[in-house]
């Protein structure tokens, strides 16, 4: 059964990375163990069980981690958004800003066929950038977005507001 506080205690927070003044919260010490691992799986699962979701996008690296097994889980197919460059067919791109910089999102076209009932799984919400670039190529790919969900969101940086048109899922705040 999930638990917040199991989460958050297992959390790693990392001060001053990519750059000075971010503090990094690493959930690879969560993934590590496979009990917490699927407390979070069903809990982020929970929301879209009923739904028949056709596809679960995630956003490079660390939701790949989430949303394959969420994929899974939900019997529906997985779609990398991944960062430019790395995608070797057609595709769609976004570029957004960052709360250090600005990137470049791209999905392949016909990672999603229009009307298709679509999540977006990432591990962390913060200023909303990148959630708000993986909404667009969805769009662009005509797929019906279902809702977002997160492992944690910082509240502060308000990433709630750009993509608040949508269902929003997350299991802690901080």
């Amino acid at each position: 059964m999930f638990d917040m506080n199991t989460l958050l205690e297992k959390i790693r927070k990392v001060p001053d990375f990519p750059k000075e003044g971010i503090l990094f919260y690493d959930l690879t010490t969560v993934f590590q163990d496979p009990v917490e691992f699927g407390n979070i799986i069903e809990a982020m699962c929970e929301p879209f069980q009923r739904q028949k979701i056709a596809s679960v996008c995630s956003i490079e690296a660390r939701g790949f981690i989430l949303g394959s097994a969420i994929a899974n889980e939900l019997g529906a197919g997985f779609v990398p958004i991944r960062k430019s460059g790395k995608l070797p067919s057609k595709k769609h791109s976004h570029t957004y800003s960052l709360e250090y910089g600005e990137d470049t999102l791209e999905i392949h076209e016909d990672a999603i066929q229009a009307g298709q009932k679509v999540i977006i799984v990432d591990d962390l919400l913060a200023t909303g950038g990148t959630a708000q670039a993986s909404v667009e190529l969805v769009k662009k790919c005509g797929g019906e977005i279902s809702g977002l969900s997160f492992v944690i969101e910082l509240k502060d940086l308000k990433g709630r507001d750009k993509i608040s048109q949508y269902p929003l899922y997350t299991l802690a705040s901080v």
